[in-house]
């Protein structure tokens, strides 16, 4: 690896800084990505990144986004439980890169459910 100028090891600190505060705090809204085995090797990994890259793109500071084992829906992995308030907690499945994107502008900003994706949800009669 290339030996980096102080200027570059401070802009790799605050560029890493602000994608922690993305997994820290209370948060109005939370997304929670399966990264058991599975979800990674269904490409978790590059749908947490297009989360993190969306959030940061549209100035979203009020959610967390964090990670967990196996959800138990290894058919439609990734998956990723998303709950906003005033909004049923729902978990979308077989979601990559675009997919990610289009969760945190719909459902993130937009409060629409994603609902090519809705993989387990609550029951029609609570859903406004």
């Amino acid at each position: 690896m290339a030996k980096m100028t102080l200027e570059e090891l401070r802009n790799l600190r605050g560029s890493k800084k602000k994608e922690m505060t993305q997994r820290d705090g209370d948060k109005c809204a939370q997304i929670v990505i399966g990264m058991g085995t599975c979800g990674i090797a269904a490409g978790a990994k590059d749908a947490f990144d297009a989360f993190l890259d969306e959030l940061n793109h549209n100035d979203v500071k009020d959610t967390r986004i964090t990670q967990t084992g196996c959800m138990g829906l290894c058919f439609s992995e990734p998956t990723v439980e998303v709950a906003v308030p005033d909004m049923p907690r729902v978990i979308y499945g077989n979601v990559d890169a675009q997919v990610a994107r289009r969760i945190v502008r719909e459902h993130i900003l937009g409060k629409s459910l994603v609902s090519d994706h809705i993989f387990d949800k609550p029951a029609q009669d609570i859903i406004k």
